[in-house]
């Protein structure tokens, strides 16, 4: 499972959820602004206060960039067919 951490204004956050998207992978979005979630919170669960979060069961792979840097170098999906 992927859950992506998110608010409203980022511009990464959209990104990254059009990344997974257009490679047709499903994901559950946590709008923390929506959730009332402090950033406190989000470090308490991903160890980094920016969003977006990436989780790809349970690990943390981090933002926009990360997810970026496993999809052009071909371990994306290997991560996620990983179980």
């Amino acid at each position: 499972m992927i859950k992506i951490y998110t608010t409203n204004w980022c511009g990464s956050c959209v990104a990254a959820k059009n990344l997974l998207n257009e490679l047709n992978i499903n994901f559950k979005e946590i709008n923390i602004e929506k959730e009332n979630m402090s950033r406190e919170d989000l470090h308490k669960l991903t160890n980094n206060y920016t969003v977006p979060q990436i989780i790809i069961d349970n690990n943390c792979i981090g933002g926009y960039n990360q997810l970026l840097y496993l999809h052009q170098n071909n371990k994306l999906i290997d991560l996620i067919n990983d179980k």
